[in-house]
C-alpha cells in the first residue's frame, strides 16, 4: 500500500526561504558552467557543453527521502541529510569533456567539493554512466551568507540518451519486466559506452589534424 504524503515540510514555517536558497545555488552554479564554458570556447574554439538542464526537488520528494532515511520531516533535516535537493545536469558532448569540465568546476575558489561519484569509470550494476559531484557553493541572501549543496551530474550525450530511455522504459510503466529485458538494456548501455569511445577517437583525430 502506497501512503501518500500530505507536503508536511511545505507548511512549516521558513520553508520558502529554505527553497528559496536551494534555486538561488542552482542559479550560481549554472552562472559558473555557463561563464567556464564561454571562456573555454573562447581560448580553445570549442564548446564542450551540449546542454543543462536543472531541477529542483519537489516537497513531496523531500518527504519521501527522508522517511526512507528514517529521519523527521523536518527543514533542518532535510538540510542536514538531503544533498540532492538542488540539481543541475550537464550534457557534454564527449567523454574528456565530463572530465574537463568537472575540474574546471571543483578548482574554482568558492566552489567546495562535497563528494564525487564516477559512474563512468565504474558503471552501476544496470550499465548507468555519469559523473556526480555535490558541491557547495555560496549564496547570498538578506540575512546573510549560506552555503548550499548542489548535485551536478555530467554526462554525454550518448548517456543522456540512454539514461532518459531507460528511466521511460523502467520506472514510467506499472508493469513487472521479464530478466531479459534488463540484459537488453545494460547491453544497450555497452553499446552506448562503446559509441563514445569511438567519437572520442574521431574527435581526436580531427583536432591532431589541426
Amino acid at each position: 500500500m502506497t501512503v501518500k504524503t500530505t507536503n508536511r515540510i511545505e507548511k512549516q514555517e521558513g520553508f520558502e526561504v529554505f527553497r528559496h536558497a536551494y534555486r538561488a545555488a542552482i542559479k550560481e552554479v549554472r552562472t559558473k558552467i555557463e561563464i567556464l564554458s564561454e571562456d573555454f570556447a573562447v581560448r580553445h574554439d570549442y564548446n564542450p557543453i551540449h546542454h543543462m538542464e536543472r531541477r529542483l526537488k519537489i516537497p513531496a520528494s523531500i518527504e519521501e527521502k527522508l522517511e526512507r532515511l528514517g529521519k523527521e520531516v523536518s527543514i533542518e533535516n532535510a538540510r542536514d541529510n538531503i544533498f540532492d535537493i538542488a540539481g543541475i545536469r550537464v550534457v557534454c558532448n564527449f567523454v574528456d569533456d565530463v572530465y574537463t569540465l568537472a575540474e574546471m568546476l571543483i578548482g574554482m575558489d568558492d566552489v567546495k567539493l562535497i563528494t564525487k561519484k564516477d559512474y563512468i569509470e565504474n558503471p552501476k550494476p544496470n550499465g548507468y554512466r555519469s559523473l556526480h559531484l555535490v558541491i557547495s557553493v555560496p549564496v547570498f541572501l538578506l540575512d546573510g551568507r549560506e552555503d548550499v549543496p548542489v548535485e551536478v551530474q555530467i554526462r554525454t550525450v550518448a548517456m543522456d540518451f540512454w539514461a532518459s530511455l531507460e528511466h521511460n522504459l523502467r520506472y514510467k510503466k506499472s508493469k513487472e519486466y521479464p530478466a531479459r529485458i534488463d540484459v537488453e538494456l545494460k547491453a544497450c548501455a555497452e553499446v552506448s559506452a562503446t559509441l563514445d569511445k569511438r567519437m572520442q577517437k574521431i574527435f581526436d583525430e580531427l583536432m591532431e589534424l589541426e
